[in-house]
């Protein structure tokens, strides 16, 4: 077994060792009795155990195992979830106030990114799959098409797979990005498991995130940042900005046995009988499958007449799925998901179903509207504000975004007009006209100016 972290936190522990240092638990038991067998491998900072962001020791040993599974040149232990590995990204690729070339369907931690480094977003809006109703894979000629119009971009950044397991043609992307001399970044959080299903797509990548937490056996806040074209020292520095100086060594053991559990474990072929599953479930129910575009194989995204309804009447009979919107209900399934536990999804499904209509007359959903972008997101963010019901926030500029959550993509973001026709989406998905408050600017937008604007 190749577990040099896990190994070398294990061997160190069996050593000991007087604990004259933090944390403050000295590998003794915790107040959750649950997590004291943890305890043990909870190190900090030493020369058995190596440092995260000095790049030495067995995690860098670690770190190399999962880049040669992944078919890339260097990664980097994330334990601050695919936020921390976004905001690196980004600020591995730009420059403060460089313009990026940036899926409007990405996840808030990009724009996040934006209000830190004061980027410009220049969006790119993916097409419609009507009849799935969701929106599709990335065009790569829109992608040159864009690059091509503003060759100062620097960055593309994307998000594949989508929440609902939409993948785009990265290495096409890759290639037209190459041409253009601008970097592809990818938020790939919901696939950390495709290199262990063989798919390869997301090494096109100059950098990709990945959220081993998400779709892995694996604790909570666990991903990587794979890189190609940049060396281990420059993740090292800018993971360092975003990251704890004290990053959990439970957390990155678990990365490090997760890997090799999935190559030399059963957990590998169980990941292959999930996505066999999956494929039975998209054949027994209404649901997206590879007919309406590239999936994730272990993404199961029910269609049906009301997405919100179906979800709380399974979690009535206690099936939690991940997210519901107006038309779907999003399950992730992965190799922890056994038999029992899809048999009892299938049971459920069917009592739910049984009683409720068929999808395949609704009319397609209302996308949300494209924002006009009247301000930069760092102007917007860092200025004046004050909160405002949603009825009243029309021709307001938005200062902080609106991103429902899951899937966490913002309906409008910072430096963004408040419209009718936003104001009317929101309403649409569930916000309250009169309790649920935007933080905008002060003034409408004719006395607020357009400063700074884009």
């Amino acid at each position: 077994m190749s577990t040099p972290l896990y190994t070398a936190l294990r061997a160190f522990a069996d050593t000991n060792p007087l604990r004259m240092h933090m944390p403050g638990h000295k590998g003794k038991e915790l107040p959750l009795a649950e997590f004291s067998p943890a305890a043990e491998l909870d190190f900090t900072e030493l020369p058995p155990t190596g440092n995260l962001f000095a790049g030495e020791g067995p995690i860098v040993e670690a770190q190399r195992l999962w880049a040669k599974v992944c078919g890339v040149e260097e990664c980097l232990f994330l334990t601050g979830g695919s936020t921390q590995g976004v905001l690196t990204a980004l600020t591995l690729a730009c420059r403060p106030g460089d313009a990026v070339l940036m899926d409007r369907g990405c996840h808030r931690s990009a724009y996040h990114a934006l209000v830190l480094l004061d980027l410009e977003p220049v969006y790119l809006f993916r097409p419609w799959l009507e009849v799935a109703g969701v929106p599709g894979p990335m065009d790569p000629a829109e992608v040159d098409r864009a690059l091509t119009d503003r060759p100062d971009i620097r960055a593309v950044f994307l998000t594949s797979p989508t929440y609902y397991g939409v993948r785009s043609d990265l290495p096409a992307i890759a290639q037209v990005c190459r041409r253009h001399g601008a970097k592809l970044v990818v938020d790939g959080a919901h696939g950390a498991h495709f290199p262990f299903l063989g798919i390869s797509e997301l090494a096109a990548a100059d950098l990709a995130v990945l959220s081993a937490h998400k779709t892995l056996p694996a604790p909570g806040q666990a991903a990587v940042l794979l890189a190609n074209g940049y060396s281990l020292a420059q993740l090292c520095r800018a993971g360092s900005v975003y990251g704890s100086s004290s990053p959990s060594y439970p957390i990155m053991a678990a990365l490090d046995a997760v890997r090799e559990a999935l190559i030399s474990g059963p957990l590998g072929l169980d990941y292959v009988e999930t996505a066999a599953q999956t494929a039975l479930l998209r054949q027994r129910y209404p649901s997206l499958t590879p007919r309406d575009a590239l999936l994730d194989p272990t993404r199961f995204v029910l269609r049906c007449d009301d997405g919100f309804s179906v979800k709380k009447e399974l979690e009535k009979l206690g099936i939690y799925p991940e997210m519901a919107d107006i038309r779907h209900v999003v399950f992730i399934l992965t190799c922890a998901d056994g038999k029992e536990a899809l048999d009892r999804l299938t049971r459920g499904l069917d009592q739910v179903l049984s009683r409720r209509p068929a999808p395949l007359s609704l009319p397609a959903p209302v996308t949300p509207p494209q924002p006009q972008a009247v301000l930069r997101p760092r102007e917007a963010f860092f200025s004046s504000v004050e909160s405002l019901p949603l009825r009243l926030a029309e021709g307001r500029v938005c200062a902080a975004q609106v991103a429902p959550y899951p899937p966490g993509v913002p309906v409008i973001a910072p430096g963004e007009l408040v419209t009718k026709k936003t104001i009317a989406y929101l309403a649409q998905i569930g916000y309250n006209m009169e309790k649920d408050t935007l933080v905008v600017r002060p003034g409408l937008l004719c006395e607020a100016g357009r400063s700074g604007g884009l």
